[in-house]
């Protein structure tokens, strides 16, 4: 039996779910696979290093045969063909009732961009996800003395593993890292698979951060082999992949061949498409974004991604998703109306585009985002398979490379600081999903918001007010929001967080002479 050491206390309710036989399926895959790994991410490098050299992303000249050719994915199973409205969160255990009770179709549980991987929230993950599955879940909250229980038909559940460039460091296999996707997903599929295709269901996974169709290639191969493993029918797993990074976007039909007897679905991740514009064109000083609260869904770059997407889906039999309204309904009334109507307004630009489904962050939105859908959708049908946009002229790689109009204020520059501050120190604190000036704030915000001011740095462009932006500006201004914060989260609560620590953290990684990948890597040590 290969042995998976563990660095994190093992309780009697842990060692549930890292049991022998579950940790040998585990070291199984991870002796395969983990190996991999590493050339996947050197590939990212050596593409990046062209692009920062001035080769800008484009379609694939050796693959132009499969973007050509005549396929199709082997098809989507029933409890997926309906997912006009999803909700996204953490496997927290109140979170997962509330989200599978919510009117959607669809709950991810997230260990990735809403998740602070630390060993509780891991294992805890696991197990509330067993209980869900299950239909054991349940929560007496001390606080509110409320308790929660899952109602008779529940959203399906669908279970997001980590990006690859995460290395899971409470769990080792012969002292070497595996990747925390890899532990999400065989701790998940292992437990779980039985009692889903019990009920008409199977393991399904979200896929985030894929740059290439090889990456798409290891999870596909990880998938077969956990269900020959098991003796599983190919395909039994499913797949919906995000394309949230700008070099995948030149790949959807690579990915969609390489994944075709698992994937059912690609999805507009939109903000850490945005992330990764800023992060790919880094060294491009005509592709600097302006403020984030500008980089919207109708911006022609944005536009032209999420229009491939849903192209590229329906012409492979693939559902086609759209992205995250990451709003909070307000107390007040007059500020919820207004954003109910910035919802009504995104999620309509989805839908009349042809995407098959959408996100929310938060149970108060679900009712208007299932409204909007369920007018495009029309009776009696599931999806919206039908809107091919075969008509559409050929989308191209200038489109999907607009550069992106509007102003860098100070405002904005402010507004970034203080949002990552406060993201950086609850993620610190273990905590990845926070709500922040009425937005459901994910690891994505806090990479957009330093990216974009590195950028700015880097490239020494001015506010709209004709400040420079410099490293001393970036000081300053930080000086100044750190007082904002205090005020408004009150001196007790600055004073017993992290913020100090946070805000170090910000100017390490927005100041440095290299604009580091991901923040979540370095600051995973923070835990």
């Amino acid at each position: 039996m290969k042995t998976l050491s563990f660095t994190g206390e093992m309780t009697a309710e842990y060692a549930n779910i890292f049991n022998d036989e579950a940790n040998n399926f585990v070291a199984t895959l991870a002796e395969e696979f983990a190996p991999r790994v590493g050339a996947l991410l050197e590939a990212r490098k050596v593409k990046q290093t062209e692009i920062n050299e001035g080769k800008l992303p484009d379609f694939l000249a050796e693959t132009k045969s499969i973007r050509e050719g005549d396929w199709t994915i082997l098809g989507v199973p029933e409890d997926l063909l309906d997912r006009r409205v999803e909700i996204t969160g953490p496997v927290d255990r109140k979170m997962i009732i509330n989200a599978l009770n919510a009117n959607v179709k669809v709950f991810m549980a997230d260990f990735e961009d809403s998740l602070a991987p630390t060993w509780e929230k891991v294992a805890q993950g696991q197990i509330n996800m067993r209980d869900a599955v299950n239909g054991t879940i349940s929560l007496d909250d001390p606080k509110s003395g409320k308790h929660y229980e899952l109602n008779d038909d529940p959203a399906v559940l669908i279970c997001r593993a980590r990006g690859l460039h995460l290395p899971e460091k409470h769990i080792k296999l012969y002292d070497q890292d595996i990747p925390g996707g890899l532990i999400d997903f065989a701790y998940y599929f292992f437990h779980n698979y039985q009692a889903l295709l019990a009920k008409g269901s199977a393991p399904y996974f979200y896929i985030p951060k894929l740059q290439s169709h090889q990456e798409a290639r290891w999870w596909a191969d990880v998938m077969d082999r956990a269900e020959d493993l098991m003796g599983l029918k190919r395909g039994t797993v499913k797949a919906t992949v995000l394309i949230e990074t700008l070099p995948a976007v030149f790949e959807m039909d690579e990915i969609l061949h390489e994944f075709k007897d698992h994937i059912v679905a690609l999805n507009c991740g939109r903000w850490d498409y945005i992330f990764s514009y800023i992060k790919t064109l880094k060294n491009y000083p005509d592709r600097v974004l302006p403020d984030r609260q500008v980089v919207t869904m109708n911006q022609p770059f944005l536009s032209a991604y999420s229009r491939l997407l849903i192209k590229t889906c329906h012409k492979r039999g693939a559902l086609a998703m759209g992205g995250m309204a990451a709003f909070i309904p307000a107390k007040d009334a007059e500020t919820n109306a207004a954003v109910l109507k910035k919802v009504v307004g995104d999620k309509t630009l989805e839908a009349k585009n042809g995407h098959d489904g959408t996100w929310v962050a938060h149970p108060g939105l679900a009712d208007t985002a299932m409204a909007v859908f369920d007018e495009y959708i029309g009776a009696g049908n599931a999806n919206q398979m039908h809107v091919s946009r075969a008509d559409d002229a050929e989308v191209t790689a200038a489109e999907l490379l607009e550069p992106c109009a509007g102003d860098r204020t100070e405002e904005g520059m402010r507004a970034n600081l203080r949002i990552a501050v406060q993201y950086i120190e609850a993620w610190i604190q273990g905590n990845g999903c926070v709500p922040i000036y009425g937005l459901m704030e994910d690891a994505a915000t806090a990479e957009i918001s330093r990216s974009s001011i590195w950028q700015w740095i880097h490239h020494g462009k001015d506010l709209s007010n004709g400040k420079k932006v410099t490293i001393e500006l970036f000081r300053q201004l930080m000086a100044e929001e750190m007082g904002t914060i205090k005020s408004e989260v009150g001196e007790e609560r600055f004073n017993a967080g992290r913020f100090d620590e946070a805000a170090k953290i910000m100017d390490r990684f927005t100041t440095s002479e290299e604009l580091v990948d991901f923040l979540t890597v370095p600051a995973y040590d923070y835990l």
